[in-house]
């Protein structure tokens, strides 16, 4: 299974409880091999890398840097408490190591007693059987916790036999699920190549979509609006100026410019969010810091400010190719405030950085008329109880189409693009 294609029995699985397990260097190694990660977020690329043209054919899901899978956003999590048996996350990593102990490929994994924080939602499988007498809960559950973006989740390195990296852990998984006497094992966003693999490996497969922005190499954001049709052009155009029609003042914070401030400020916003829509916030105020500390430059704050004083924001991490759109939160209700900041806002940063796409996170048909188009998303699932998984598979099976079905139309009769 590696670049010589050795025997996989020399190879030996393991599951660790904690990323300080390993080493950052050894993970990103495997996480985003392509990819030079330096301090507070400091991104380059290694030899080989094309970094000029973010369009460019040599880059893929495959080789792109997706922050959201780093060493530093996932340990960041652990140890600001947000992820631990205690919240219903027990990390359950898993790591593919060579004969000689290097580890070669690993699986963000964890034990789970609830399924919220996830975005792929299975709580229907949970209930039925539960009401047939069964236990659903610990389940095994691979993904960036409370992150609907579609990135690497089986990693592996350079060098590495990727399929065969892919199938073993896969397989490892399904081990590992019978070990922790779980009743099923999920992955979560993953890219479409690994979904194909993981389906040949006995997983279920299941589709959604989300909304991304796709960047036609626009060199201004009045170049991205000359695509739309009249009737949308103006929309969007009336709706920034209604924005900040009560003179707010709009800001991107990102690198050393952030601070402390900055963090306390997006924390009170992202609470009155996450109270009045989730009930419970998952991210705590330690989070924020450790996260500005340490992938600062892989962060942008998109801050609003009224008469001086900080009253909405939104936050984003910044991948090599992508923007991702995360939390927004807000202290006063302007009009058309969100779609400016989450949105066009993001769509006016993509340009400038010269991204491939903007992901704005799960849900909300609403983008479509803001320029972001149905995107597939992929997940797979391995069940272990006979029963459930018969009854699941069919469920999946007429799921798939419809999803495929209403991407097509969506996209066909409400597309905000030109005709032709």
């Amino acid at each position: 299974m590696s670049a010589a294609d050795d025997e996989t029995q020399e190879f030996h699985l393991r599951a660790i409880t904690s990323l300080a397990e390993i080493s950052r260097n050894d993970w990103d190694a495997l996480a985003n091999p392509h990819w030079s990660l330096g301090d507070n977020g400091a991104l380059s690329p290694k030899a080989g890398v094309e970094s000029e043209h973010q369009g460019d054919d040599s880059i893929s899901e495959e080789t792109e840097f997706n922050p959201f899978i780093s060493h530093d956003f996932l340990s960041i999590l652990e140890e600001s408490g947000c992820v631990s048996e205690h919240t219903g996350w027990l990390p359950q990593h898993l790591l593919l190591d060579a004969p000689d102990g290097t580890p070669v490929a690993a699986l963000p994994c964890y034990l789970k007693s609830h399924s919220m924080g996830e975005y792929v939602f299975d709580h229907s499988w949970a209930d039925a059987y539960h009401r047939a007498g069964g236990s659903y809960y610990p389940k095994l559950q691979s993904c960036v916790p409370f992150t609907p973006a579609t990135g690497r989740r089986f990693l592996s390195g350079a060098g590495i036999n990727r399929p065969a990296a892919i199938a073993a852990l896969a397989d490892g998984l399904r081990e590992l699920c019978r070990l922790r006497s779980a009743s099923s094992a999920h992955v979560t966003f993953l890219n479409e190549a690994e979904w194909e693999i993981a389906g040949k490996r006995g997983f279920l497969q299941r589709n959604d979509q989300q909304f991304h922005w796709l960047n036609k190499g626009y060199a201004t954001f009045e170049d991205f609006l000359a695509d739309l049709a009249s009737r949308k052009r103006k929309q969007i155009r009336k709706e920034r100026r209604a924005a900040l029609a009560s003179g707010l003042e709009i800001e991107w914070v990102t690198g050393k410019d952030l601070t402390e401030a900055h963090w306390d400020a997006f924390h009170a916003f992202y609470e009155d969010t996450g109270a009045r829509k989730w009930g419970r916030p998952y991210l705590n105020r330690r989070f924020f810091s450790l996260l500005g500390e340490r992938l600062a430059h892989s962060v942008l704050l998109v801050m609003v400010r009224r008469e001086g004083r900080m009253i909405a924001g939104a936050l984003n991490l910044i991948g090599s190719h992508a923007l991702f759109g995360r939390n927004w939160g807000c202290l006063e209700d302007h009009p058309f405030l969100h779609f400016e900041v989450c949105y066009y806002q993001a769509i006016a940063f993509a340009i400038e950085r010269g991204l491939a796409r903007v992901e704005a996170g799960a849900q909300g048909a609403h983008k479509l008329a803001r320029g972001y188009l149905p995107t597939p998303t992929y997940s797979a699932h391995f069940i272990a109880h006979p029963g459930l998984r018969d009854a699941v598979a069919d469920y999946l099976e007429s799921e798939r189409e419809a999803v495929r079905r209403e991407g097509e139309a969506i996209a066909q009769a409400y597309s905000p693009f030109k005709r032709g």
